[in-house]
């Protein structure tokens, strides 16, 4: 057995935003490893289930509809848990513009009805999800977990207090928290809110890829090593009140990633700057290069999947799956 393993086998487990891209991996995974597994999904009129609809898994997991900015929803869903993943989350960063009341209610008050439920209800562990737009643009490279916390969108300000939270409630009450703080991940079921998607999106369809900022770096992680170190962090007791980044240390421009994208999917790719996908000047994040020193030493975690590996996945997740997704829109 691998250091930090645990078996899952029967543990009762939570999943907050079980729906949702990561979200959604993370609960197939925990039902592959035996747990028994409760997936807190956004209630909606439809029903609708997010990606655990078509789950190959989704009869062994039991689903409930709720709101993660409902305590009772949330403390009615932790009952006889004993591991939370919270990763319920708004994270669109230019709908944080338009919405950012919408973001303090999802993520900072949500985050603190999880943090309260597992408190009450004697949870053994929580592992709360963070995100590198955190740290903001790079003021050194690669970002270790002392980076400074630069908010430079109203999206980044609310994980910075939900991740405060979390750490409020470690030290103010011993709960038993770690923080696990992905940088950019990607892979099949991911929204074409993010870059990927939108790369491979419209150029599958042709020549021409429209983008906001091309210069930025990002550390580019395929979503089955988030998972791994999401296990990870709950496995090792060690992690408690720690903040752990996941990142592959290789930084990418995003020209450079949408060259890349168009030689494996065999097209010469033509971007052109479309307006309103940019970012207004201050607030976009300029670089981003993790270090993952602490993850390797305290989890043993390394991610195993290289970006092209993981794009030649995605790629054909998403050729699959190709009326799932607007090209011709832009979705914020």
């Amino acid at each position: 057995m691998e250091k930090n393993a645990v078996s899952w086998k029967n543990k009762h487990v939570l999943v907050t935003g079980a729906g949702g891209f990561i979200g959604s991996h993370l609960t197939e995974r925990l039902v592959e490893c035996g747990a028994n597994v409760r997936a807190l999904i956004h209630y909606n009129a439809l029903g609708s289930r997010g990606w655990l609809e078509d789950s190959p898994h989704k009869n062994k997991i039991d689903i409930i509809a709720g709101d993660i900015c409902d305590r009772d929803s949330v403390n009615s869903a932790a009952k006889d848990v004993e591991v939370i993943f919270h990763l319920a989350a708004l994270i669109a960063i230019p709908y944080s513009y338009h919405a950012p009341a919408s973001y303090v209610r999802t993520n900072v008050e949500g985050t603190l009805n999880v943090l309260q439920a597992a408190r009450e209800r004697g949870v053994e562990c929580v592992v709360h999800t963070s995100t590198s737009e955190v740290y903001g643009t790079a003021r050194y490279v690669p970002i270790d977990e002392a980076h400074p916390l630069q908010s430079q969108s109203p999206y980044s300000a609310s994980k910075i207090a939900a991740d405060k939270m979390a750490e409020a409630f470690y030290c103010s009450f011993e709960l038993p928290v770690a923080t696990v703080r992905p940088f950019n991940t990607f892979g099949p079921r991911q929204s074409a809110r993010a870059v990927i998607p939108t790369l491979i999106t419209q150029g599958l369809k042709g020549d021409i890829v429209r983008l906001g900022n091309v210069q930025p770096t990002r550390d580019l992680n395929f979503v089955s090593d988030i998972v791994d170190g999401f296990l990870a962090a709950a496995a090792e007791p060690k992690a408690r009140g720690q903040t752990i980044n996941l990142g592959s240390g290789r930084e990418t421009s995003i020209v450079d990633l949408a060259n890349l994208i168009g030689k494996l999917i065999g097209r010469s790719i033509k971007i052109e700057r479309e307006e309103k996908r940019v970012r207004p000047d201050k607030s976009e994040v300029e670089r981003l290069l993790a270090s993952n020193k602490l993850a390797e030493t305290l989890l043993h975690w390394q991610p195993k999947i290289s970006l092209e590996d993981g794009l030649e996945q995605t790629i054909g997740w998403i050729e699959k799956n190709i009326d799932r997704y607007r090209t011709d829109a832009y979705v914020v």
